[in-house]
């Protein structure tokens, strides 16, 4: 026994250098990776604050709610991005006796799609402003739309061409004749009155996305409004959200069906509604894009 722990501490004695070595090795390991974290949170509060900054310049060039509510009195938009900022966008303005109004769906979400948005609204700012060049035709106004999204993305190497853009409906509503004059880019035109759906589809390419698209000029298609019509536009991110007790996305028919349900209660009511829908059909799920949704009602 004596001979056995004589011989466990001689080893000890030899292994304790290398212990200590070990020790102060794995000290070192631990600072540096204690340091990585800190410089890592730091870098990632930089970006967070960057990107609320990015939320507010995004915010403020939406049309704030009271521009909508003296514009389209009787409508709402419901509006939630998916991260901080958003690909989806809504537009509106005011030429005279004509409003008209967008609910555009850009290429990816975040950052990427925020960026892309931003370039849509001022294009689309531009073209009005220099309304004397055109005219207020809805497929004329997204043909213009198609050539300055394309003139901001262009580039010579066809190897980095950007395939960005994005998906839109733009309504121009005369509000002295009662008419609608719609246009879109893969985007429909809801159409509701006395539980009757009709469904106006745009044209079958997005604005942008590079030269895999074979285009002509948008179309545009006139509707004479009736009393009690409610008008929808609404980006992909609600029909395509998962949810519900298999995790299927939600589907356009759901959402039609949701429509024509609650057609008839009022903006608020609707609007309501619908982010009661979102939030029981996500469940604890993500938000897989960003929603945009909006309502007219005449």
């Amino acid at each position: 026994t004596m001979v056995s722990l004589g011989v466990i501490l001689f080893i000890a004695i030899l292994l304790l250098p290398y212990m200590k070595r070990i020790l102060k090795e794995d000290e070192k390991i631990k600072l540096a990776l204690y340091h990585q974290k800190k410089e890592i949170e730091i870098k990632n509060k930089d970006l967070t604050d960057s990107i609320n900054y990015a939320k507010k310049i995004q915010l403020a060039i939406l049309p704030d709610k009271e521009y909508i509510d003296k514009s389209l009195p009787n409508s709402f938009i419901f509006y939630r991005p998916k991260d901080i900022v958003s690909g989806d966008f809504y537009w509106c303005r005011n030429v005279e006796n004509t409003t008209l109004i967008a609910c555009a769906d850009c290429t990816g979400h975040g950052i990427p799609g925020a960026s892309m948005s931003m370039i849509g609204n001022s294009v689309l700012n531009e073209i009005i402003n220099n309304k004397k060049d055109t005219n207020l035709d809805p497929g004329n106004i997204l043909d213009q739309l198609e050539k300055g999204v394309n003139e901001a993305l262009s580039t010579k190497d066809y190897e980095t061409q950007s395939k960005d853009g994005m998906d839109i409906s733009l309504c121009c509503i005369e509000n002295d004749k009662m008419v609608v004059h719609y246009a879109g880019a893969l985007r429909p035109l809801i159409i509701i009155n006395n539980d009757d759906l009709k469904e106006i589809k745009g044209n079958r390419f997005p604005i942008g996305g590079g030269d895999i698209y074979k285009k002509g000029n948008f179309k545009t298609h006139t509707i004479k409004i009736k009393e009690g019509d409610k008008f929808y536009m609404y980006s992909d991110g609600f029909p395509d959200q998962f949810g519900g007790v298999k995790s299927k996305k939600y589907m356009n028919k759901n959402f039609k069906n949701f429509l024509i349900k609650n057609h008839k209660l009022s903006t608020k009511e609707q609007y309501d509604l619908l982010n009661k829908e979102l939030i029981s059909w996500k469940g604890d799920l993500e938000q897989i894009d960003d929603i945009l949704i909006i309502g007219i009602l005449f």
